[in-house]
């Protein structure tokens, strides 16, 4: 047996929202979405670099307020990045962790928590 890569899934509440914060914010991009009729709820897979992550507004996928660590080579640059874009919703900082880690956490439009954790040494 051989587990390999997880894709989490987070719930989605306000698909405009959703799109401001992870592709035009965060800069993902958005691979493909998929929904049973016109007016049914979005369902979408985004990226960035190594990273994918499913974004659903189905009621009964998940839950809102959900929270994932996501391994970050150049967290700084991203937080240099992040902030230059002066997104009016969230300016993120960056924190040296009791227990030796640093992490920049932050909450999406539905409460789901990204902690972008660095993992390249020089951070």
């Amino acid at each position: 047996m051989n587990l390999s890569h997880v894709t989490p899934v987070l719930r989605s509440c306000n698909e405009a929202q959703t799109r401001e914060f992870y592709v035009d914010f965060l800069g993902f991009k958005v691979d493909w979405e998929h929904r049973f009729e016109p007016v049914s709820p979005l369902y979408m897979q985004v990226s960035k670099g190594d990273c994918i992550l499913h974004l659903t507004e189905h009621f009964g996928d998940c839950n809102p307020g959900g929270a994932i660590r996501i391994a970050t080579v150049g967290l700084d640059e991203f937080h240099a990045e992040l902030i230059a874009k002066q997104f009016k919703y969230a300016r993120p900082g960056i924190g040296d962790m009791p227990w030796g880690s640093r992490e920049m956490s932050i909450t999406d439009p539905s409460g789901n928590r990204l902690t972008f954790v660095a993992t390249d040494g020089n951070e």
